[in-house]
């Protein structure tokens, strides 16, 4: 008999551990940021991407966890979610994304049936990707893949975060009455923020003795039209395409004529591209981040100062005054 309880007691000892260590690999697994927080706070807000997360993060405040489906580091166009993340969607005070940026994403929010949603592009319609120098860039361009064709990065003209941001402060207000007053402030203070960075690039883009620009894809179409420069991108909306020699000869002449001195890559693309042409036509790199989200390598740990160490790019290679 007491070897029958001393064998059931092991056996209860023995769950008891399994349970423990199934415990604290849960917690390990959920561990995070976006995970931890989200047990402080009534609210979840679950962002597409990087600037959606900093702009809902700056009006939340203290009053929600805000969790970006776009891992630091991860390119965001390719996205594809875990079941966690689908069930983060259905379940989230406001998801708050993209229409058409983001694929996965656009399923899951369908499938979730989720009320509480923002698609940005009801606030900011994109507009057709603007290209310099022909229409060689892969099948962007084509009438057969008119979607493709829009330009996805309207967070770049930080008039178009503030307007989002606001939208957001409304939403909240509306899902979350009794801190409408915090929401408010919080919006209005960074309205001030970006109104202050929008102001300093008109001024410091304002006198340039090049307006043309070449970057390793087509993300700052935005930025270049807010602000009467030129883009001319080495590959199309998306940063993994390979540019065909057509195009880079393109680019090559275009920076010939325009008398550029700066091929500009990105943190979160690979540089090789703009080093080769640079290279061929002796000619520097630098970064033009299109803060599609925020590593070690960014130079800034936020949007605003991401956006004005752009502004310090732009005006070096563009010899502004």
């Amino acid at each position: 008999m007491r070897m029958v309880l001393m064998s059931v007691s092991a056996r209860r000892v023995s769950l008891l551990g399994c349970m423990l260590m199934l415990l604290v690999a849960t917690g390990c697994a959920s561990a995070g940021p976006a995970s931890s927080a989200s047990t402080r706070h009534g609210l979840t807000v679950v962002t597409g991407f990087y600037p959606l997360q900093f702009a809902a993060q700056r009006v939340a405040g203290v009053q929600a966890a805000v969790i970006n489906l776009t891992q630091p580091g991860a390119e965001p166009h390719d996205l594809e979610l875990s079941p966690r993340q689908v069930a983060n969607l259905t379940t989230a005070s406001l998801v708050i994304y993209e229409k058409g940026f983001q694929p996965a994403v656009d399923e899951a929010v369908r499938q979730s049936e989720n009320q509480q949603v923002i698609d940005t592009t009801t606030i900011i319609p994109l507009r057709p990707l603007a290209l310099t120098g022909g229409d060689d860039l892969d099948a962007e361009r084509r009438p057969s893949n008119r979607d493709a064709a829009l330009d996805p990065h309207i967070w770049l003209d930080p008039t178009a975060i503030d307007r989002i941001a606001r939208v957001v402060a409304e939403r909240l207000s509306t899902i979350d009455p009794d801190h409408a007053a915090e929401y408010a402030r919080n919006a209005a203070t960074l309205d001030k923020q970006l109104r202050t960075l929008d102001r300093s690039f008109r001024a410091g883009l304002a006198h340039c003795a090049r307006r043309e620009f070449i970057t390793t894809h087509a993300a700052f179409g935005y930025l270049a039209q807010r602000y009467h420069l030129t883009q001319i991108p080495i590959s199309g909306i998306s940063p993994d395409s390979e540019p065909s020699p057509i195009r880079i000869a393109a680019v090559q002449r275009l920076a010939v004529a325009h008398r550029l001195t700066t091929i500009f890559s990105e943190t979160l693309a690979s540089p090789a591209v703009a080093q080769a042409i640079a290279g061929d036509l002796g000619l520097v790199t630098d970064v033009l981040d299109p803060i599609e989200g925020i590593t070690d390598q960014s130079r800034g740990d936020d949007y605003l100062s991401v956006m004005s160490a752009n502004l310090a790019a732009l005006r070096k290679a563009g010899g502004c005054s």
